[in-house]
This record gives structure tokens, C-alpha cells and sequence, in this order.
């Protein structure tokens, strides 16, 4: 798949725009830390598919940070929410 570089290097700036634009359209609504998790998410999918591209697979563990930052988001949504139903 590895032939296919142009075509997904190229889908991974209106991606992640599109993500960026969802989440500060979004930004004073509940939802916000969701979107902001899944920019972050595409945001390491899009860091990852670059290593495996461009060949600097020992660069590929740092895209564990964007999804960790997402997962953080995620529980903090969670938290706020369970914290408001008690």
C-alpha cells in the first residue's frame, strides 16, 4: 500500500482540518473534549502513516501521545459527566 503516498499524504490535511474546524465549531458545547479526543486521534493516524511512508519507523512511538492525550479527553468527558449525575 506503501505506493499510495501521494494520495494519503494529501488526504491528511483537509482530515485533520475538518477535525480542527468540528472541534472549535464546538467549543462551547458538552461535546468539545469528543472532537478535540478525535483531533488528536487522526492527528497520531496521520503522524503514523507519515513514519510508515517516509520509512523512520523509530520515530512511530511518539504518535502514542495524541492518542493518549485523546483517551485523557475521553476521561475527563466521562468523569465530568458521572460527576454531574451524583
Amino acid at each position: 500500500m506503501l505506493e499510495w503516498k501521494v494520495l494519503g499524504i494529501t488526504m491528511i490535511f483537509p482530515t485533520i482540518l475538518v477535525a480542527i474546524f468540528i472541534t472549535w465549531k464546538t467549543r462551547l458545547e458538552e461535546e468539545f473534549l469528543i472532537n478535540l479526543a478525535i483531533s488528536f486521534w487522526i492527528s497520531g493516524n496521520a503522524y503514523w502513516m507519515c513514519c510508515e511512508f517516509f520509512k523512520h519507523v523509530e520515530l512511530k512511538d511518539y504518535a502514542g501521545y495524541p492518542f493518549l492525550a485523546g483517551m485523557l479527553c475521553v476521561a475527563t468527558f466521562y468523569g465530568k459527566r458521572l460527576m454531574v449525575r451524583k
